[in-house]
């Protein structure tokens, strides 16, 4: 799937950004239900924070989903893979659109959240193999960016949707784009064979690394702390800030840039330092949560706090993925459909756990404060991972790529030293 003419000019292949445009889709429809709680909980006569496991349901559909279809998946053809995730994501899409039970919504959104698990397992997979060893980081930062720029743009523009034709509306949007980017992969996305070497075997036997387990509890602890304070943001920033519910689609677009800022700066950071990198953004996660309770008092706090725990918290995500994908070596593809699942545990512990606070007699600031305390214990992982080392698995470079070994049956077995000649073209003048 890769070209070496867009490798030599640091061009990722087509394919990535088409990744890219699937993962800002499933991306907004996770997210977007916080700026539709209050809605969606009147319409469907619940309470807010009995709506609040809408976000809960798509979480758990997500960590049973990842790894599930990463193994159902492993030897199917990945181009009819990603096609039927749309397809199924769609028709999820349509069926809450149309009921009026709650209970229909939920389980829908659990079918959904197993599409959008297979589609990032397989998805990361293509990424990296098209991108080749060399731009693998750079693929899945690409994907990944599709995802965090669903809270750039995508949740705040479903938000703004959701207000003025009902929380029906962006549904009914995200199904007709999910079946237009079905027919979209089904045109563009090249036939590839599956490698035959692909074993179930090696993708489990790569789980046996320790330090794999403590960057994965990083990743969950991380995400559930910022999480827990998102879902519930709405009725943080418009009953005890005073921030009207028109502008909240606003500051959640300050969140979005916040972890699209974030994003980048751990990808940046990360190749150079990650244990400082992840250590430092996790501590200040904690404290801008801490400052967040008697901070939301203030609209303008409030905004400068929702920007800065995205900000933070989002720098942990790309260092994480790439330490635990680099530790699962020669077998990727279960453990990143198993990061996936662990940002979404945390989604799902967190948002759980912050529902009951929200219920309880800490109230709006609940939420805030178990984020808090999520978002400190990240640093326990994190800590011992620092002291384990972030070396690759026995035999490898700890310097090398996350996605070191992918399997690459179409790309011709010369191509790293092809692209260092291209890369480096006086190398070929020396004698």
């Amino acid at each position: 799937m890769s070209s070496a003419t867009g490798l030599a000019t640091g061009k990722l292949p087509f394919v990535v950004w088409v990744l890219a445009a699937g993962t800002f889709l499933m991306g907004t429809t996770e997210f977007v239900i916080a700026g539709l709680l209050p809605e969606m909980a009147a319409d469907l006569h619940v309470s807010t924070s009995h709506a609040g496991l809408l976000i809960t349901a798509f979480a758990v559909g997500m960590i049973v989903g990842g790894p599930t279809m990463a193994l159902a998946t492993l030897r199917l053809p990945q181009r009819h893979t990603l096609i039927g995730a749309l397809a199924v994501f769609a028709l999820g899409h349509v069926v809450a659109a149309l009921t009026t039970s709650f209970s229909v919504v939920l389980a829908a959104r659990v079918v959904t959240a197993l599409a959008t698990g297979a589609f990032w397992a397989v998805g990361f997979v293509i990424a990296t193999t098209a991108a080749g060893p060399r731009s693998a980081t750079r693929a899945v930062g690409v994907m990944m960016g599709g995802l965090t720029l669903a809270n750039v743009i995508g949740v705040p523009i479903g938000s703004f949707v959701g207000q003025h034709t009902g929380w029906r509306g962006p549904f009914w949007a995200l199904a007709v784009l999910a079946a237009l980017a079905a027919v979209f992969v089904g045109r563009f996305l090249p036939r590839v064979e599956q490698p035959s070497e692909v074993s179930v075997r090696a993708e489990v036997r790569a789980l046996r690394q320790g330090r794999l387990w403590l960057a994965l509890a990083a990743a969950v602890l991380i995400m559930g702390g910022v999480l827990a304070t998102y879902t519930y943001i709405t009725p943080l920033l418009t009953d005890r800030a005073g921030i009207a519910a028109s502008a909240v689609p606003l500051v959640l677009i300050a969140f979005g840039v916040g972890a699209l800022a974030g994003t980048a700066i751990g990808g940046w950071l990360g190749d150079h330092r990650p244990m400082a990198t992840t250590i430092t953004a996790a501590a200040a996660t904690a404290l801008i949560l801490l400052a967040m309770i008697p901070g939301s008092n203030s609209p303008v706090a409030a905004v400068a706090l929702v920007f800065g725990m995205a900000l933070t918290g989002f720098t942990v995500n790309p260092v994480v993925t790439s330490l635990a994908v680099r530790f699962a070596g020669d077998a990727p593809t279960l453990t990143s459909a198993l990061t996936t699942s662990g940002y979404n545990t945390g989604i799902a512990v967190g948002s759980l756990v912050a529902g009951r606070a929200l219920d309880s007699s800490l109230g709006l600031t609940g939420p805030a404060l178990v984020g808090a305390v999520f978002s400190a214990l990240t640093l326990l992982p994190l800590i011992a991972l620092a002291l384990r080392g972030t070396g690759g698995p026995r035999g490898s470079s700890p310097t090398s790529p996350p996605t070191p070994t992918i399997h690459r049956p179409q790309t011709p077995p010369q191509r790293p030293h092809a692209e260092l000649r291209l890369r480096t073209p006086s190398l070929e003048k020396t004698p």
